[in-house]
């Protein structure tokens, strides 16, 4: 899909159809849709007055061979209300009106931004909402409908600031496309990649975007002595992997911060003995979705070239219920030394973090960010709405949700406090791998990868709820979501 900049008057473009917005409750119009009003007689006046109208959030309006415009349809979104919106919202508009417009078969559309919102931030987050909407999860589907927007045109942006605006397309366009790499390797079946699989992938993405990579195999892990991975990997055919990427800017300075990206890669987890129920457990092969997470932000990086060193860790293994499979009782011994007694065989994700956040220490990062699907607890606090976000130093923590803030993910911050920390103690062992008391699982989960974290500042997100999505979104396809990669990549480049 071409997405360019559009200079001449928006009118004349020629296109299947023009998209623009607008706000709940508006009933006079003036700027750019004063100007379609006009040209079209009162028209979108009298559609307001009638209710047809409402501007509500992604209500969508179709209106065929509008006046005054050489498109052959005019398409208004929905943007709610106009104390609410922000420029980040226009992800989700444009992401909307590519949805609508991809199942009648419309080929070029012109995407025409109002007044206040023609700069640099405003262009970056259309490209994302339209590159991020054309992902569909009907890869091995042998027959697909075809129904592919060809080219976007961006009208209404602020010529003189050109270099900035194709600077930001750009910029948009590898976040987008980083965010679809990892929804890819998040919808594929277990089949399609194991460990060994996802460690290919992820060197072919590396090599690709010329980050340096190295790959653990099970005898390098072994003397590294991962024992909680170890534990975890141990019932399945299948070797497990940890996969290290690494980011360096071109002058980087002494003693600057090292960004240290860890994230769960199961790339199937029936539960081990504890296995799961078998209702659903189909959608267990996004349980690496985290490591998926991080590939993607990675390759973003790559591209956007932050003035800070970024490592992934991603360890990757499944998770199976084998005649060799760890049991709830057993007690593995970490990378750290620190002793876990085996609770639950489900609480494996929080298992090969614990490995992979102190392996993330020891290659020198400075300040941490993980994310996993973690639990099942915080789709009962959050729903499938927000990611929940935990952290130490509130302060680090609150930076990051900054970055979510401004590019337009919900993250909501959730509690850690010491409390929880004392419901994973063990009786035998120095911690457990599920809480002792009711509730609190996405809490008791976060403090016990917090054990491994150390004084150095962390960031858990646990994206159990929001990482795959059974009904489709009006911007979104069903399936896999990508979330948080844009909140990592700003992250970065601010940081």
């Amino acid at each position: 899909m071409q997405i360019q900049l559009e200079n001449q008057p928006y009118p004349s473009i020629q296109a299947d159809a023009l998209v623009t917005y607008v706000f709940d409750k508006e009933d006079k119009f003036d700027g750019v849709l004063g100007d379609i009003d006009r040209a079209m007689n009162g028209r979108l006046a009298s559609l307001v007055a009638s209710g047809e109208i409402s501007g509500k959030a992604l209500e969508i309006v179709l209106i065929h061979f509008p006046e005054g415009l050489a498109a052959q349809k005019l398409l208004l979104v929905g943007a709610g209300k106009p104390d609410k919106f922000a420029v980040a919202d226009l992800h989700k508009i444009a992401g909307t009106a590519l949805r609508q417009l991809k199942t009648r078969g419309a080929k070029k559309i012109v995407f025409l931004t109002r007044e206040g919102e023609r700069g640099p931030a405003a262009a970056q987050a259309v490209v994302e909402g339209l590159i991020a909407a054309d992902f569909e999860s009907d890869k091995y589907r042998t027959e697909k409908k075809n129904r592919e927007i060809d080219s976007v045109t961006l009208a209404g942006f602020d010529a003189g600031l050109g270099a900035n605006l194709n600077a930001a397309i750009e910029q948009g366009r590898v976040i987008a496309e980083s965010q679809n790499f990892a929804r890819d390797l998040i919808n594929e079946p277990a089949n399609k990649l194991t460990p060994r699989m996802l460690a290919a992938r992820a060197e072919a993405m590396a090599k690709e975007a010329g980050l340096g990579i190295e790959i653990l195999d099970e005898r390098k892990i072994a003397e590294l002595k991962m024992g909680a991975l170890i534990g975890v990997a141990q019932g399945s055919v299948e070797p497990p992997r940890v996969i290290v990427v690494r980011y360096t800017p071109a002058n980087p300075r002494p003693g600057a911060p090292v960004l240290g990206l860890v994230g769960k890669a199961v790339t199937f987890d029936t539960g081990g003995i504890s296995i799961k129920p078998a209702n659903n457990m189909e959608k267990m092969k996004y349980d690496m979705g985290g490591g998926a997470t991080m590939l993607g932000a990675m390759r973003a990086i790559a591209a956007l070239k932050p003035s800070v060193s970024v490592i992934a860790v991603i360890p990757a293994t499944e998770n199976m219920p084998g005649g060799r499979a760890q049991k709830p009782g057993d007690v593995q011994v970490a990378m750290s030394g620190k002793t876990i007694e085996v609770i639950n065989t489900d609480a494996e994700g929080r298992m090969v973090l614990a490995d992979g956040v102190f392996y993330a220490r020891q290659l020198g990062c400075t300040h941490l960010i993980d994310a996993a699907t973690l639990t099942g607890a915080i789709e009962v606090a959050l729903a499938n709405v927000h990611v929940g976000a935990f952290g130490t130093p509130r302060e680090y923590l609150d930076t990051f949700l900054e970055s979510a803030k401004a590019v337009g993910e919900k993250m909501w911050p959730m509690p850690i406090d010491d409390e929880y920390q004392q419901m994973i103690k063990s009786d035998i062992a120095d911690i457990r791998n599920t809480g002792s008391g009711k509730g609190g699982g996405a809490s008791t989960g976060a403090w016990f990868i917090k054990e491994f974290a150390g004084d150095t500042p962390w960031i858990h997100l646990d994206i159990a709820s929001t990482c795959w999505v059974d009904e489709g979104r009006p911007w979104l396809a069903k399936g896999p979501t990508g979330v948080a990669i844009r909140s990592i990549v700003d992250f970065a480049l601010k940081m």
